[in-house]
């Protein structure tokens, strides 16, 4: 459908918002009507069809949770079940919003927006449209090199076509394996910066004596080996996205020093009083969880605000379904065309072994398993025993605390199970064993 043949129905309760939204759309569109109060979307929908609803996701004086955009979002699919809907959230309701797509909404916009991008949005869903129509499969099986169906990547999806386009700091998190690394390189890909440099620098990798001389660069005769001047990472990255990989692993000392960068926005080489001005996006990755990043003995507090902006968490492969036997298909056809083998074929024994296994190694040994799979077939058909799967995986360390002390393993013990439960204190009270007032008790006694 055209832009020009839209009728769209915007509602908020801000006349403000009401009058720009008219203004922007007045001269695009075949009809703008435009709506204070929410509890009249249900007659206006009866006395009209809207191909486009535009809804704030906050109303003055109705329930007061901030999920009033929720609810009226499904008052509507319920009138209509193929009504598109654009939601507007505050910028830190981003995971409301999101929410609010795997409850049907077809977008969501942060405020302020810019008018360009609010069209832009408007007609990106009436070309959706217009594929359901003509039975065209919608997006979302593949964002470039990243491959998934399952619920809990088409999540990750919707967060990276949301915040690729912003400059906003992510952190990505996930298991070794997960391919995080991959996550960091879409975001750049699909960002304002995307024909600037994308450097990555894997933190684990850096002694403490190189960190600030590969991040920060030195001049000539800063330190012994200092033959030469050396331009840093962040000047490298400058104009475009610096990928920080690993950055659980830095010591408060280097946590220090990065924070100061990322607040002033300047470097100072080693050896030199200069001060360089940088531009950069920055992405961080961690295997980390969110209770070690919590744990001020270890991580400061201050940083972690400063590169989570947006959090990204890349499933593991054991809880990603059906993507296991897609993913299995693409590296099967990529190592055959590589080592030049006729299209292989899966048996029912060789799918059986990919569905019970639980991938401790994630995509990163699944691809390894798959080459060697490919590598030793003597035929075309892939069965259970050419998948075999590295010893080095199947060993897992028991997890043991770094502390014996009991106030410390409780308090540890209780993150785990909020940060399991998605902050659900009812659910983590049972699983614990407890009340829920003994929870808070322990919440309160240990400042969580």
């Amino acid at each position: 459908m055209k832009l020009k043949d839209a009728r769209i129905l915007i509602v908020d309760d801000d006349a403000d918002v009401l009058t720009a939204m008219r203004l922007l759309f007045k001269s695009k569109v075949k009809e703008v009507v435009t709506e204070k109060k929410p509890d009249h979307i249900l007659s206006l929908l009866r006395r009209s069809k809207f191909d486009i609803i535009i809804l704030d996701m906050n109303f003055n004086g109705l329930v007061n949770t901030g999920n009033e955009g929720l609810f009226w979002l499904r008052r509507i699919r319920e009138t209509d079940d193929k009504a598109d809907v654009i939601l507007i959230t505050a910028y830190g309701a981003i995971d409301l919003a999101i929410r609010s797509l795997k409850e049907g909404a077809s977008d969501f916009l942060v405020k302020p927006w810019k008018n360009e991008k609010i069209v832009r949005a408007v007609q990106d869903v009436l070309d959706r449209k217009k594929s359901r129509k003509k039975g065209v499969r919608p997006p979302g099986v593949s964002e470039g090199r990243i491959l998934g169906e399952s619920e809990v990547m088409k999540d990750v999806f919707v967060k990276l076509r949301k915040v690729a386009p912003t400059d906003a700091n992510v952190l990505i998190l996930g298991e070794n394996g997960t391919g995080k690394d991959l996550i960091a390189r879409a975001l750049h890909d699909n960002s304002l910066r995307k024909d600037k440099p994308f450097v990555k620098v894997d933190l684990g990798a850096l002694t403490p004596t190189l960190f600030e001389s590969e991040l920060f660069g030195h001049r000539k005769g800063a330190f012994t080996d200092a033959r030469e001047d050396r331009m840093g990472r962040f000047e490298a990255a400058s104009g475009g996205t610096l990928f920080l990989d690993e950055i659980g692993n830095i010591s408060l000392q280097q946590q220090a020093r990065l924070l100061t960068v990322l607040q002033n926005r300047y470097i100072t080489p080693l050896g030199s009083n200069e001060q360089i001005p940088v531009d950069i996006r920055l992405i961080c990755a961690t295997n980390t969880g969110l209770p070690a990043l919590a744990d001020e003995s270890r991580f400061r507090k201050d940083l972690v605000y400063r590169v989570n902006t947006v959090e990204i968490t890349v499933p593991p492969l054991r809880d990603r379904g059906k993507d296991i036997r897609m993913l299995a298909e693409h590296f099967i056809q990529v190592y055959a065309e590589k080592y030049m083998k006729e299209p292989f074929e899966m048996d029912s024994s060789f799918i059986n072994r990919l569905k019970e296994y639980r991938f401790p190694g994630n995509v990163r040994e699944l691809q390894y398993a798959l080459e060697r799979a490919v590598i030793m077939a003597d035929n075309d058909v892939l069965y259970g025993d050419d998948l075999v799967f590295s010893p080095i995986e199947q060993y897992q360390r028991p997890e043991v605390p770094d502390t014996h002390n009991l106030e410390d393993v409780e308090k540890t013990t209780i993150l785990k199970v909020i940060e399991k439960n998605n902050g659900n204190i009812s659910r983590s009270a049972r699983e614990l064993g407890i009340t829920r007032a003994a929870l808070y008790r322990r919440l309160h006694k240990y400042d969580l």
